[in-house]
């Protein structure tokens, strides 16, 4: 399998699309968002400075089982500010165990001082299924002797 791949392959395959939200934005507002996208986090921007990532995560831990209301508090309140961030040129398996480490759903993509992208471990595992989709049809073209010469 192939976990020495960049993830700029992924963020090619998915899109470069980020979706953000302000940070002075309600974690209600935050929330219409990811639900109308269908995605479970967003990238966090004060301006155009990049300051965290705010998950579902966050929300039923720090407000929901706090509760507090989603309508009054600000999505910089409970982000995730100590965010890790990886390059175009990382890899799969490093997106891996950066997020087996750090205990993260989410990696932003960093380039040049800007999000270019996000990876969420639900892109790395569709990843990696496809591509052992792929590796097993080629070993049972081989087989049948339908691979390509």
């Amino acid at each position: 399998m192939n976990l020495d791949r960049p993830i700029e392959l992924i963020i090619k395959d998915k899109g470069d699309w980020v979706h953000t939200i302000a940070a002075e934005a309600t974690v209600y507002e935050a929330l219409v968002v990811m639900a109308d996208k269908e995605i479970g986090a967003l990238v966090v921007m004060d301006g155009e400075e990049f300051v965290g990532v705010f998950s579902e995560r966050d929300y039923a831990r720090k407000v929901v089982l706090a509760g507090r209301s989603s309508k009054e508090m600000k999505v910089c309140e409970i982000m995730s500010s100590k965010v890790h961030t990886v390059g175009l040129r990382s890899t799969v398996d490093e997106c891996m165990q950066h997020m087996t480490d750090k205990r993260c759903r989410h990696l932003p993509v960093v380039e040049g001082g800007r999000v270019v992208g996000i990876v969420s471990i639900g892109d790395l595992v569709h990843w990696i299924i496809q591509t052992q989709d792929r590796a097993i049809h080629e070993l049972e073209d081989y087989i049948t002797g339908e691979y390509p010469h």
